[in-house]
């Protein structure tokens, strides 16, 4: 059983080839895959327009405006992994930047997701290091409050597990509980080449109200066609 605060070395990943499947697929199709779980609040961005990764979350849990847990939490990162971090109450300090990311990289980190705000954005960009944020603030952080590492962690609205895979694009954040990495990989190919068969559709010019049966679903709630509108 863990301490109050805390340090778990080891944690379980998911298999390399689901990870590698789900960061294919994008967040948006696998949210839908998950059955819409999630996705994590979209108040949280990422610093560089571009950025997609998926990888297994190593989990930290800070006070805010203290980072002392992340530098604890690199320690225990390897190759591919995330760092994704929750802080206790909301933090509006500048949590992570271009030296902890410098140190990240050389351990293998692949990118960092806080619920929280980042500082030194040219720098992390310039790097090509992938980070989401809340806001960009360069509010200094203290390394005095224990924290933990490798605990369950409420990221965005979302509880996050150590091992769990964690998907970051553009378009938002979703996290894949570990244990259902290869039944949402298969779910998420399956749904990727039923969209691009719609899509060769809707290219060669079938009406969508044809191909989803939205014809029927208008009969159904009411819609009416008729050829002419009726008087103002």
């Amino acid at each position: 059983m863990l301490a109050v605060h805390g340090i778990v070395r080891n944690i379980e990943r998911a298999d390399a080839a689901h990870i590698r499947a789900l960061a294919g697929a994008g967040v948006a199709t696998v949210h839908e895959t998950t059955r819409r779980r999630g996705p994590l609040r979209p108040s949280i961005r990422p610093a560089r327009a571009g950025s997609s990764v998926a990888d297994s979350a190593v989990t930290v849990s800070c006070q805010a405006g203290d980072h002392f847990m992340i530098h604890a939490a690199v320690e225990g990162v390897r190759e591919g992994d995330m760092v994704v971090m929750g802080t206790t109450s909301r933090s509006t300090d500048g949590m992570f930047g271009e030296l902890l990311a410098t140190s990240s990289r050389a351990a293998g980190c692949a990118g960092v997701y806080p619920d929280a705000d980042v500082r030194d954005v040219s720098e992390l960009n310039a790097m090509g290091f992938p980070v989401w944020c809340r806001a960009v603030h360069t509010q200094g952080t203290v390394k005095a409050t224990p924290g933990s590492v490798n605990v369950p962690v409420v990221l965005a609205g979302m509880l996050v597990r150590p091992g769990d895979v964690v998907v970051a694009d553009d378009d938002d954040g979703v996290g894949v509980p570990r244990d259902g990495t290869e039944q949402i990989a298969d779910a998420s190919r399956q749904r990727l080449q039923r969209e691009e068969a719609t899509r060769e559709r809707l290219a060669n010019a079938e009406l969508d109200l044809d191909i989803y049966g939205l014809r029927e679903r208008l009969a159904d709630v009411g819609v009416v066609h008729q050829d002419h509108g009726g008087d103002a």
